[in-house]
C-alpha cells in the first residue's frame, strides 16, 4: 500500500502519473490535482489512445488502470437513470458519473467486470457541463423529486482530496428544491465536505460491513472505525447519513458480527439523522467470479453456494437471503425503530417475505425515500 500525506491526514492512494487530455487545461479539477500532487508527473496528450491500448494489453488492466489517473472531457450524458436489475424492485435512483473506476480494491467489486473493456481510472474535467445538464433537467421537472447519487462507477469521495469535486457539486445541489444528492463512499475523505453547507439536501452514505469483511475483502478502503468517525463528523456538520449494508456476506459467525456492527453504528451516530439504510447480499456474475479468481485467489467469497437469479446474477438461496435480511432488520429496528430500510436489487417476493409488502412501483419506493 502506498501512502501520501495531505489534508492533514494519511491517504492511501497516490497515482504514478496524471495524464491530461488536451482541452482540460482550464478545468478546476486540474488545478486541484496539481495542488494536491506536487511531486507527481503530469503529461499533456492530444488523445490517450496509446495509454489505453497498453493498458488493455496488460495482464491486469483493471488493477494497472488505477496506477495512472486520466483527466479528460466527458462527451456523453452525465446524468442518467440507474440501470437497476431486471426483475428486481428499483428505488427510482438517478446517477451522475464524474469519474470512472476507483482507487480502492474490493475483491467483490462489480466494476472489475463492468469496466473490463474500459479500465482506466478517469476523472472528467468538464464539471461545468455536468452542472449545466443537471440544472436543465431539474428545472424542466420541478414537480418531480430526484434522488441522485455519484457512486455508480466510482467511489463518491475517495478522490475528493485530490480533485475537490464536492466543492463543485454540493453547493449546487444545496440550492435545488427538488433534488437530494447522495455521496456514497468506503473512505473517510470528508474534509472537503465539512467546509460546506448542505442545507439539508445532501446525504453522505457509507457502505458498511463488519471489520472482518473489510479486512479480508475491502482492500485500500478506510477501516470500520475510520468510516464511523467520518460519519459522525459529517452528521455534526449538518449532513444526513445513509448506510448501505451491501454486500452482506454469509460466513460462520456473521450474525454476531453484523449485530455488533449495527450496535456500534447507532452508539455513535444519531439515529434520527439517518436518512435510510439499504440491505443487499453478495451478488456476482459468472464472469465476475472468473476475474475474482484471477485477481484475488485467496478470497473466501467464491466458496459459498449461490443460485442464478432472473437478472443473470448469482445470489444466496432465497430462504437464506430472507433469513439474513429479517435478522439484520430486527437489529436495525432495535436500534432505530423509525429509520427507513429498503432492499437493493431484490425481487418483490423477497420484499414481501421480509417486510410483509412490496412497493407497487419504483416511483412509490422513490417517493417513500424522498419523504424520509
Amino acid at each position: 500500500m502506498i501512502f501520501w500525506r495531505g489534508e492533514n491526514k494519511v491517504l492511501n492512494y497516490r497515482p504514478d502519473e496524471v495524464i491530461v487530455e488536451i482541452g482540460s487545461e482550464e478545468s478546476p479539477i486540474l488545478r486541484n490535482l496539481r495542488r494536491a500532487l506536487p511531486d507527481v508527473p503530469f503529461t499533456l496528450v492530444e488523445h490517450p489512445k496509446s495509454f489505453l491500448s497498453a493498458l488493455q494489453a496488460s495482464r491486469d488492466p483493471f488493477g494497472k488502470g488505477k496506477r495512472r489517473l486520466l483527466l479528460m472531457r466527458h462527451k456523453g450524458d452525465f446524468l442518467k437513470k440507474c440501470p437497476g436489475s431486471d426483475g428486481q424492485v428499483c428505488c427510482n435512483y438517478f446517477v451522475i458519473n464524474f469519474a470512472s473506476n476507483c482507487p480502492m480494491e474490493c475483491s467483490y467489486c462489480y466494476l472489475q467486470d463492468y469496466l473490463a473493456q474500459n479500465p482506466a481510472l478517469k476523472v472528467f474535467s468538464n464539471v461545468g457541463d455536468l452542472l449545466e445538464e443537471a440544472h436543465k433537467l431539474l428545472s424542466r421537472h420541478r414537480r418531480f423529486f430526484f434522488r441522485i447519487g455519484t457512486g455508480e462507477i466510482t467511489d463518491s469521495l475517495a478522490l475528493d482530496p485530490y480533485i475537490g469535486i464536492s466543492e463543485e457539486i454540493v453547493p449546487f445541489f444545496a440550492e435545488q428544491p427538488n433534488a437530494l444528492l447522495e455521496l456514497k463512499t468506503k473512505s473517510d475523505c470528508v474534509e472537503g465536505l465539512l467546509r460546506l453547507d448542505p442545507k439539508g439536501r445532501v446525504v453522505v452514505s457509507w457502505s458498511m460491513n463488519p471489520p472482518k469483511v473489510i479486512d479480508d475483502d475491502e482492500h485500500l478502503t478506510a477501516s470500520f472505525d475510520e468510516r464511523l468517525v467520518a460519519a459522525r463528523r459529517c452528521q455534526e456538520a449538518g449532513y444526513r447519513l445513509g448506510f448501505h449494508f451491501d454486500p452482506m456476506i454469509e460466513y460462520p459467525g456473521w450474525e454476531e458480527d453484523y449485530q455488533g456492527m449495527i450496535e456500534r453504528i447507532f452508539a455513535l451516530v444519531d439515529h434520527q439523522r439517518v436518512a435510510w439504510i439499504s440491505m443487499g447480499v453478495l451478488r456476482q456474475t459468472s464472469s465476475l467470479k472468473r476475474i475474482m479468481r484471477q485477481r484475488f485467489p485467496s478470497t473466501r467469497l467464491l466458496s459459498g453456494e449461490q443460485v442464478l437469479c432472473p437478472d443473470g446474477k448469482m445470489r444466496y438461496f432465497q430462504p437464506l437471503r430472507v433469513r439474513m435480511y429479517r435478522k439484520v432488520l430486527r437489529w436495525i429496528r432495535e436500534a432505530s425503530p423509525t429509520v427507513f430500510v429498503y432492499l437493493c436489487m431484490e425481487s418483490k417476493e423477497v420484499w414481501k417475505q421480509v417486510f410483509g409488502f412490496s412497493p407497487s412501483c419504483e416511483r412509490e419506493l422513490g417517493n417513500q425515500m424522498a419523504h424520509h
